[in-house]
């Protein structure tokens, strides 16, 4: 048919965010460099839940190290609904630097989207933040960057 393919290892760059893990406390995931993509997609997947997180945050970031995090908006796309038809996103939410509440249902999954020309000037990396109490939560996430300047069959880091 003529369609162009993606792939995800080559076109782009796959940057593991947060390793599946317990989310007791809140937990930060790795901060990744934006500057040599136009746009991440960020894969965040809940296991098992306890109760709701309290927020799901993107931070802009002057290093991946994290200096100078700082909320700002995303694009959210949500699965929320336990059971078979768990690869049907949801509509796509606006959501503010507030932040999101995600829900208290286990197996679920949200695609966060983030241009990097949205990044405030000087804040090329992004980083993404679970905020929860004493919830014993379990994530995971990844992150697709796209659109990049130098791309082939093994493309430079985005986390140093």
């Amino acid at each position: 048919m003529g369609a162009k393919s993606f792939w995800a290892s080559q076109d782009g760059h796959i940057v593991s965010v947060l390793s599946p893990q317990n989310t007791t406390g809140g937990v930060t995931g790795q901060a990744f460099n934006l500057a040599g993509y136009d746009h991440a997609s960020i894969i965040l997947q809940q296991g098992a839940v306890a109760a709701a997180s309290t927020k799901i945050l993107v931070n802009a970031c002057s290093d991946t190290s994290g200096t100078g995090a700082t909320a700002i908006p995303f694009t959210l796309f949500a699965q929320e609904t336990a059971g078979t038809s768990n690869d049907v996103l949801g509509t796509k939410v606006a959501v503010t630097s507030a932040g999101y509440t995600p829900t208290a249902n286990a197996n679920t999954f949200y695609v966060i989207e983030v241009d990097a020309q949205q990044l405030p000037s000087g804040l090329n990396c992004v980083q993404l933040q679970i905020t929860n109490g004493a919830n014993a939560n379990y994530a995971s996430a990844v992150a697709v960057l796209s659109s990049g300047r130098f791309t082939g069959d093994q493309s430079p880091t985005a986390t140093t």
